[in-house]
């Protein structure tokens, strides 16, 4: 399972423990990621995914899971988060962007 964000994209990033003696040391700085189940309000059901804690106060920011996949860049999310998006605009009735596979 690899340490990615599945709604904003967030993963590990490379760079150097330096110790006081200006050694350097190659280390990973991890995505705090937390395993949650968030409600779909227009698909009346409940989803499972691994976000980082900056996502998820994002969501709770922008009014909930539907609201945040609307707005959220299609780049950015993962595949399972594209086709939860689109099932969202399709029981919202909304006009789907242009979806790049």
């Amino acid at each position: 399972m690899s340490r990615r964000c599945e709604l904003s994209g967030k993963n590990a990033q490379t760079g150097h423990l330096v110790s006081h003696s200006q050694i350097k040391t190659k280390r990973r700085f991890n995505p705090n990621l937390c395993d949650v189940t968030l409600l779909s309000d227009s698909l009346k059901r409940s989803v499972r995914v691994r976000i980082s804690a900056h996502a998820l106060r994002s969501v709770e920011h922008r009014g909930g899971l539907d609201a945040y996949l609307l707005k959220a860049k299609n780049d950015q999310l993962s595949d399972r988060m594209l086709k939860l998006k689109r099932e969202i605009q399709k029981s919202a009735k909304l006009p789907a962007e242009e979806v790049v596979a």
